[in-house]
Parts: C-alpha cells; structure tokens; sequence
C-alpha cells in the first residue's frame, strides 16, 4: 500500500524530530571523543602513559544535566515536547537547557518533511534526509570547535558518489564524480597557495572534504555557485561580527558553516539562480 504525500510528510516529519535529538548527541559527543582519541595518540608518541580509558562514544554513557549530573530519562527526552514541559530548565537542579536542542530538532524536522514534500516518499527522498542531517551537524560542531570529523565528511562524500551511481538523486555519477574530485582540489590549491605566500593556514583540511561532499552530491557544476555563495555569506557574517565585537580570538571564523548554507541552497535552488542571489 502506498504512503500518500501527506501521510509521509507527517511520518517524515517526527522521523526528523528524533534525528535532530540523536544529531544533538553527535554534536556535542563527537568532538570529545576526538579530543579523547588525540590525547591517546599523543600518549603514545610521547611514550607517556595514555590517559584512563573511560567508555565514551555516542551510546554510552546516557546523556546527563552537565551542572548537576541528572541522568536524563526518556521522557525529558522527547524531542521539542520535553523542552517545552520542562520550562528549559533541568528537572534536578534547575539550570538552563540551551534553545538550540530543541531547534536542531525543529530544522531537522521541518527539512525531512520538505524533502518528503518536494520528492514524495523515494530513495531519493531518504538520500536527501541523509544528506542534510549530516550537513547540520557539520555546520554545528565546525562552527563551536572549527573541527570538521572525517567520521561525517568522508561518509557524507561517498554517499554522494553511491547515490548518484544508483540513481537515486538527479546529478549523474560522472558529474558528481568530478564534483567530489574538484571540490577537494581546488580548496587544497587554494590552502597551499594561501600558506606559501603567507606561512600561514588559511582553513582546514576539513573543509576541503567537505566541498568535495557537496560536489558529489551536485556536480561539478554547482562548485563555482557554491564557493562563491559560502564566501559572500561568510564575509558579511565575519564584517559583522567584527562590527560587534564578536569575533574569537585569532579573529577567525569557520568556513564550514558558510559551505553548509551553501549547500542547503543548492538543495533547493539551481546553480544559476544561486549566482543571481549572490548578485552575480
């Protein structure tokens, strides 16, 4: 029996509210425990001994109130609901739970049900849902810790590729394949050139892997749309915070959440009209 289109926005919807809530884990795990890994591998270099191994990945241990320790039970749990009933507030010691849970959740959602809109209940629906759950979190955790994990770029890249091969998004495989290769070029010419000329790195190698990511989930036709919409996008963010004074030390800002903007455009606007929104 088929799902009619609303029947499977609605499921695609609170299928995206509980992906947000696990996206919400991967955010705040993921760079911990590759902080963990780090510490071991330096360890081990130094001939030191390693730091106590202490079980830490995105299962174990269950999420817990960092002000008080609280272990959270599945109905403070609920995606936005929890949020809501418990004021944002920890039902132990009272401290504030930050708006954004319950946001990531909310986007995550609203996105899987737009998919599921635009292209009905298709493989290539869920490959769009894998994509921009993915891209959200890679936004996030660049944008609090400039740390773009190859546990999600690389994948992310690669699902592109197999997509594409199997049909189930429109870029053609060859199109996504030189998408993949010269989206990671052409940022690493753009790092080494930066660095001779300078001494210094201009961005992360993350951020080459995950241009490449978007090159092969759009083609190779939709770099020079997407580079340019990132760096606009990120040049007005950057001008402003300095404005205001909101600039980190070292005075950067990350680029992966201005190629992840740019990503998500892509997913709904050709490479041509993005060229128009970026006043090109």
């Amino acid at each position: 029996m088929l799902i009619s289109t609303e029947v499977g926005v609605a499921l695609a919807v609170l299928l995206g509210l509980l992906i947000g809530s696990f996206l919400n884990v991967v955010i705040h795990r993921m760079p911990k425990m590759l902080e963990n890994q780090w510490a071991i591998e330096c360890a081990s270099i130094a001939g030191t001994l390693p730091p106590k191994p202490v079980t830490y990945n995105l299962w174990v241990p269950r999420s817990a109130c960092p002000s008080c320790g609280h272990v959270i039970q599945w109905y403070e749990n609920i995606p936005v609901v929890s949020y809501i009933f418990l004021r944002g507030k920890c039902s132990a010691c009272g401290a504030g739970i930050s708006l954004r849970y319950p946001l990531v959740e909310l986007c995550c959602g609203g996105l899987f049900g737009a998919v599921v809109w635009q292209s009905g209940v298709t493989p290539s629906a869920g490959a769009w849902c894998v994509f921009g759950s993915m891209l959200l979190a890679l936004a996030i955790i660049d944008w609090d810790t400039t740390l773009l994990p190859d546990d999600l770029t690389l994948p992310l890249m690669w699902f592109g590729l197999c997509a594409a091969a199997l049909g189930w998004i429109s870029t053609p495989f060859v199109d996504s394949f030189w998408g993949a290769v010269g989206g990671y070029l052409s940022l690493w010419g753009v790092f080494w050139s930066f660095k001779l000329a300078t001494g210094k790195d201009g961005m992360g190698y993350g951020d080459f892997k995950l241009f490449a990511a978007l090159g092969a989930w759009f083609g190779w036709q939709a770099l020079i749309p997407i580079i340019l919409m990132a760096s606009v996008v990120g040049a007005v963010v950057g001008i402003a915070m300095k404005l205001f004074s909101q600039l980190r030390d070292g005075g950067y800002v990350p680029f992966g959440p201005f190629l992840a903007v740019a990503g998500f455009t892509a997913l709904w606007v050709s490479p041509a009209r993005m060229l128009q929104i970026v006043g090109l």
